[in-house]
C-alpha cells in the first residue's frame, strides 16, 4: 500500500489525525500521558509542585544517586534531566555535588525536599486514586504491568 500523499492524495494511515485516531504509538501514548499529567498537576497544585518534581524527589528519598542512574531510573536523557533538576535546586529540594571524578554529579534530596515530598505524598495519593478510580483498578493494573513489559522491551537510546 502507498502511504506517500503526494502520490494517492490521501492522508497516510498511520499519521496523527485530528480526531485522535491515530495508529501512531507514541501520539497515544504522549496523549494519555498529557492527561494523567494533567490530573496530577491539579491535584499536586496546592504543594507548588508538578508530578515530574515530585517524581524526582520521590525518587531521591532513598539516598542520593549518581546522575546518570537517577536519569536511567527516571527513563530520561541527562541534558531533561538537568533541565527537570535545576527548579528543584533553586527552591533548596535538592543538592547537586561533584562526584568521585570531574565527570560525575550526585544528586541528593535535602531536608526541605524531604519536608516538600513529605506534603505533596497526601495530594499525590488524591491523584492516584483519582486516576485509578477513573480507569478502575483492573485496566490500572492492566495498564501498569503493560507499560513495564513495554518499557523492559524498548532498546534504551
Amino acid at each position: 500500500m502507498d502511504t506517500d500523499t503526494t502520490m494517492t492524495g490521501q492522508e497516510p494511515t498511520d499519521a496523527p489525525r485530528g480526531d485522535g485516531g491515530s495508529l501512531c504509538t507514541c501520539f497515544k501514548l504522549r496523549r494519555a500521558t498529557r492527561r494523567v499529567t494533567q490530573i496530577y498537576d491539579k491535584h499536586l497544585q496546592p504543594t507548588g509542585l508538578r508530578i515530574t518534581q515530585y517524581g524526582l524527589l520521590a525518587r531521591l528519598r532513598g539516598g542520593p544517586l549518581h546522575m546518570t542512574e537517577l536519569a536511567e531510573r527516571m527513563g530520561m536523557d541527562r541534558t531533561t534531566l538537568t533541565r527537570n533538576l535545576r527548579p528543584l535546586e533553586r527552591m533548596g529540594y535538592l543538592a547537586i555535588d561533584p562526584g568521585e571524578d570531574k565527570r560525575t554529579r550526585s544528586v541528593a534530596i535535602t531536608a526541605a525536599g524531604r519536608a516538600a515530598a513529605a506534603e505533596a505524598l497526601p495530594y499525590w495519593k488524591d491523584a492516584q486514586a483519582s486516576v485509578r478510580d477513573a480507569l478502575g483498578t483492573g485496566l490500572t493494573d492492566d495498564l501498569h504491568g503493560l507499560l513495564d513489559r513495554a518499557f523492559a522491551g524498548l532498546p534504551a537510546e
